[in-house]
């Protein structure tokens, strides 16, 4: 999920692919670091990321990639858009001749980066999640956020948009009139609500719980102990969207996991912990 940030931002560039055209931003000089942006109405990699891009760039060459689907990089085309998600990442590496990065990805970012360590775990060289790892073991699913989020893709208004972005938040005075127009704009431009609509309907949701009773499909969660990169998972106490428990079985099982959990502090936890969190990623990454 994303969240609200300062409207300067570095050039938009552009990555053309077999499968479309990829965009992202870069900021800093060093060795490079991946970051991902979460899902839902109105997300961009900026939106996500850009209030800890000056940070991370002191440091490292920051990408910001934008995922198929949502409105800024093309629509690659897939079913469901954690496939594009998925293909992405690959296509952009190999663009940008990256062998071997760092990635840190938000939400459903951060289930695409835990995907991508499994597939491709030679390129990852340091993996951090913020509200995106594992399954929920004791909190009820989908959470609160997800159900407002369907709630707005089901029937789009600007109240049940409000209703989503206070889910995502501890502090309420995040959600601002402005950061609801910037969000309402981007999530009913043409073609973004179809792909909201293929992750978060109520449709989408029932065949996602299907598919999870399904015996024929192995869930990501069940294989993090193959993942061998050095790993930190970050999550917000409150968190209403991706309840923190999720945590518990990649604390348990990630073989080079840890878990940083930040108080007072919802799915945003880069913005809503900022400082906090960009120092405990950047001790991580610097180790």
């Amino acid at each position: 999920m994303s969240s609200p940030v300062d409207s300067t931002a570095p050039e938009l560039l552009e990555l053309p692919t077999e499968h479309g055209v990829l965009r992202y931003r870069e900021s800093g000089d060093g060795p490079p670091l991946l970051l991902l942006h979460g899902s839902g109405p109105g997300v961009t990699g900026w939106r996500n990321f850009g209030n800890n891009v000056p940070t991370f760039a002191r440091h490292y060459r920051t990408l910001v990639l934008e995922f198929p689907g949502f409105g800024v990089s093309d629509d690659f085309g897939a079913v469901h858009p954690m496939q594009s998600a998925g293909t992405a990442v690959r296509a952009f590496l190999d663009g940008l001749g990256l062998d071997w990065v760092p990635i840190v990805g938000n939400s459903m970012g951060g289930f695409v980066a835990t995907d991508f360590a499994l597939a491709a775990p030679e390129r990852v060289e340091r993996l951090v999640t913020v509200g995106g790892i594992g399954t929920a073991l004791f909190s009820p699913t989908p959470g609160e956020g997800i159900i407002r989020l369907s709630e707005f893709v089901d029937n789009p208004s600007r109240a049940a948009l409000v209703a989503w972005l206070r889910s995502m938040v501890f502090d309420p005075a995040l959600v601002t009139e402005e950061l609801i127009d910037q969000r309402w704009q981007q999530a009913t431009a043409p073609g973004v609500m179809e792909n909201s609509r293929r992750m978060y309907s109520g449709a989408a949701l029932a065949r996602m719980a299907e598919a999870a009773r399904s015996a024929d499909i192995t869930p990501s969660w069940a294989e993090l102990r193959r993942i061998d990169v050095p790993t930190l998972v970050t999550w917000g106490r409150d968190d209403r969207v991706s309840p923190v428990d999720m945590a518990l079985i990649a604390m348990r099982t990630l073989p080079r996991g840890e878990v940083h959990v930040f108080p007072n502090c919802g799915h945003w936890v880069m913005i809503e912990q900022k400082a906090a969190w960009e120092s405990a990623v950047l001790a991580f990454l610097g180790r």
